[in-house]
């Protein structure tokens, strides 16, 4: 029997190479999907043979990530529960399409994964699964009765790894669970289980990796210009200190050509030195329960404002207002593991649509964990000084014609009123 297992090197994974390796007889395929983790895939694969794997494939998939996973979900505006940017949830369908095309390549009869059963990463897996290959058999060791009588907790797991020689980042002293991607990093369990504990108090303040804390970033602001063609960003220029911006007006030379990849590097880089994205939740898992994660979404956040800077500029009301309806829909079905699910095709065909003409220049500055607007301009704008001014120019647009406007919006106020008085 052989088995591709979604291998990250960190604890949970690693006891559960040699635990499918020890129950199942099998071959375990480690497989690694390079999607953005930077230090945490040195060794990586000398660790998975160590730990009993008979071949480990890391495969570098960053560009098709933010291409054709992250990119069209910002697009879509997507945000869960108004605070979270979907970094985990956005990147489980890449990985699961990848693994079932590498079970093909391996003749495997079987994929794994070490998402918990309480968790919704179990769900994303085995529904991109079985909306990719049905027929594969998905193993999910935390949902097997003999695995969780051994590891009961992550304790147990610890100490299996510390028996068996396999190296891992959590000890019994600093157990929270982190993931890293390109998106973000989250961080949950331990410590943080407690929805009181202050996750930005000095206690862990080395758990953070991609930003510093707002008060300790820079005290000069800093300014960049983010280009966007049709809904997607294609250049990034930074680097202008407020003084230098104030007197040219701009960030400096036009946003070079950009890949979505090199996007969000430069954008977590920027985002991260003057502490944005920081992010401290307690949201609604799938399965039913809540739970509390902690964020760093550097680049994502300042991406998500630009985003929805330049479509003020350039949407169409009535068409904005459409696409922001569906975002909870959207958002919702990238968050419980439906990104190969007929309706969510169906919206990226409307969101795609609604872009046609988000593109122009957005201009930002960054400070102590805010991003703030700073100017943004299109040739596809929608807005006409013309029409907006409050000057007395009446060609364009004549305020008695609000009169008729008014009174025809407010009749069936006035009908309703009137008969209550009855």
């Amino acid at each position: 029997m052989k088995i591709v297992l979604a291998y990250s090197g960190g604890l949970d994974t690693s006891v559960i190479l040699r635990w499918l390796k020890r129950n199942y007889q099998a071959e375990v395929i480690a497989f690694c999907a390079d999607i953005g983790q930077e230090e945490e895939l040195h060794g990586l694969e000398k660790k998975a043979l160590t730990s009993g794997a008979v071949k480990c494939i890391v495969e570098d998939l960053r560009e098709e990530f933010a291409r054709d996973f992250i990119f069209p979900m910002f697009q879509a505006g997507a945000i869960y529960e108004g605070q979270y940017l979907l970094g985990t949830s956005i990147a489980r369908p890449l990985i699961a399409k990848r693994m079932v095309e590498i079970s093909r390549a391996e003749n495997a009869g079987a994929i794994a994964h070490g998402a918990t059963g309480k968790g919704n990463d179990q769900v994303r897996f085995e529904l991109a699964a079985a909306a990719l290959a049905p027929d594969l058999r998905v193993i999910a060791p935390w949902r097997e009765e003999r695995f969780r009588k051994q590891f009961p907790g992550r304790s147990e797991m610890i100490a299996f790894a510390k028996a068996n020689g396999i190296p891992v980042e959590a000890t019994a002293q600093k157990p929270y669970s982190m993931d890293r991607n390109l998106l973000h990093i989250s961080y949950e369990s331990g410590v943080l289980e407690d929805p009181w504990f202050d996750a930005s108090s000095k206690e862990i303040r080395d758990m953070y990796k991609l930003s510093v804390a707002p008060e300790d970033a820079p005290n000069e602001p800093e300014y960049l210009e983010l280009e966007f063609d049709q809904g997607n960003c294609v250049g990034v220029s930074g680097g202008a200190s407020s003084r230098e911006s104030a007197a040219r007006g701009v960030a400096g030379a036009l946003p070079s050509t950009m890949s979505p990849y090199q996007v969000l590097k430069t954008l977590n880089k920027l985002g991260g030195k003057h502490g944005i994205g920081r992010v401290d939740i307690v949201e609604n898992r799938f399965v039913g329960m809540k739970s509390r994660g902690v964020y760093e979404t550097p680049g994502g956040a300042i991406l998500h404002f630009a985003h929805r800077q330049i479509e003020t500029l350039t949407m169409d009301r009535e068409v904005m207002h459409l696409r922001d309806g569906l975002i909870p829909k959207y958002s919702e079905l990238v968050y419980n593991g439906f990104w190969f699910s007929p309706e969510r095709e169906a919206l990226q065909a409307l969101v795609t649509e609604t872009q046609r003409d988000v593109s122009g220049l957005v201009r930002l500055k960054l400070y102590k964990g805010n991003v703030i607007v700073a100017g943004r301009k299109s040739p596809k704008s929608l807005y006409d000084p013309k029409i907006a001014t409050m000057e007395g120019d009446t060609s364009a647009y004549d305020q008695t014609d609000a009169t008729g406007f008014i009174r025809l919006n407010a009749l069936r106020l006035k009908l309703r009123a009137l008969r209550e008085d009855k």
